[in-house]
């Protein structure tokens, strides 16, 4: 993994007076992954950021300046980026079981909701006679679902949304303003998100008092040497989804984004320092002062979380650089499955030398679990 120069200083800097491990966040790259979601060619848009990827209240504020919204989840994180500044429609809400006061607390917020079953419908219409709402629909009939990171998000094996015969339940009902779609995790095929939209635009003209479509997340980050997503490509196709459906119903519509990882992955550092190293074989096992808990999408995702690993030496060697070896990065507990990383090409480690990883400014501090008794790390962004 290349560090970007300053950022390394930065890294140094920090690390000089601080004994913990902790997260650096550049804003720049924050800013830069806004504006590509910015320069999507459908004007009446509104991109809105999962908190859950990050729930720092200072990267927040990066994406409100960059000109993005947010999507949430729950009412802590309805309560925060509220305390944060957002306002009304700049929050969009959408959850699975969601009690009165859950939709109380929405309402009084004056966030767009997206409903995620016919119960939580009737529940909606029973606090809030006739209030507007966006549902929540799985297309998973009319399209091949994938399986992507987290699962499916489609289709019979998805717990989530309505199904089409639900969906049918509610045509023509005019406080349906939106449809929401959520295709999955981490997707790089644009085929596939044009695939789905299609499938949630042919809904629209069913509901006369419809105003936007959500086609939501799972923008796919890639890994160091491979080719990013493609946002021109992305955005030809959702612009052209937009124009036709706009046509179809007679009225231009709102197109909502809600991107997660990928506005904030590649920006963020963990780093971490090695306090021992053991030799095993042909193997080096580098302990280091943190956690799984603390760093937990390889916990989350042993098979499938990839994070560009590099290590700063505390001190030149005058050989200079030397032959990297095979690497274990474990943490500082006991717990077995405690690796940070596994299998991964390190020149040999010394204690005090540093250990960065990458891709860590999504769901990686905002994961931190207590499990362990470790406490969540500092977060600093430059």
């Amino acid at each position: 993994m290349t560090v970007p120069t300053d950022i390394l200083a930065s890294v140094r800097d920090t690390a000089a007076s601080c004994d913990s491990p902790f997260y650096l966040y550049d804003s720049r790259e924050i800013r830069r992954m806004a504006a590509r979601f910015a320069a999507v060619p459908w004007q009446d848009k509104a991109v809105h950021m999962a908190t859950m990827a990050n729930d720092n209240p200072a990267f927040l504020d990066v994406v409100r300046s960059a000109g993005l919204r947010v999507f949430v989840n729950s009412v802590p994180h309805l309560d925060l980026v509220r305390r944060t500044g957002f306002r009304g429609h700049e929050i969009v809400f959408t959850a699975s079981a969601m009690d009165v006061s859950t939709m109380r607390a929405v309402r009084e917020a004056g966030a767009l909701v997206n409903l995620d079953s016919l119960g939580e419908v009737a529940s909606w219409h029973r606090v809030f006679p006739d209030a507007p709402a966006g549902i929540r629909c799985n297309i998973g009939d009319h399209v091949v679902p994938r399986r992507t990171r987290a699962g499916f998000f489609l289709g019979r094996d998805s717990r989530l949304g309505l199904v089409p015969g639900e969906i049918e339940q509610l045509y023509g009902q005019p406080w349906v303003e939106g449809l929401h779609l959520y295709a999955g995790t981490d997707i790089l095929d644009v085929g596939y998100f044009h695939e789905c939209y299609q499938q949630l635009a042919r809904l629209a003209p069913r509901f006369p008092g419809l105003r936007y479509l959500d086609f939501g997340g799972g923008f796919g980050v890639v890994e160091d040497g491979e080719t990013g997503f493609d946002f021109e490509a992305y955005g030809q196709m959702v612009a052209q989804v937009m124009a036709e459906v706009s046509r179809q119903v007679g009225r231009p519509l709102t197109m909502l984004l809600e991107p997660g990882r990928i506005v904030g992955a590649r920006a963020g550092h963990f780093v971490t320092r090695v306090v021992d190293v053991k030799q095993r074989r042909e193997r080096q096992l580098v302990g280091v002062n943190a956690s799984v808990a603390q760093f937990p999408r390889p916990l989350f995702y042993p098979d499938n979380a990839y994070h560009p690993v590099s290590l700063l030496p505390a001190v030149e060697t005058a050989s200079g650089e030397c032959a990297p070896v095979s690497t274990d990065v474990y943490g500082c507990s006991t717990y077995s499955r405690d690796y940070l990383a596994r299998e991964v090409c390190l020149p040999p480690a010394h204690p005090g030398d540093l250990v960065v990883f990458g891709l860590a400014g999504a769901y990686c501090a905002s994961a931190h679990t207590s499990f362990l008794g470790f406490p969540r790390p500092p977060e600093i962004l430059v």
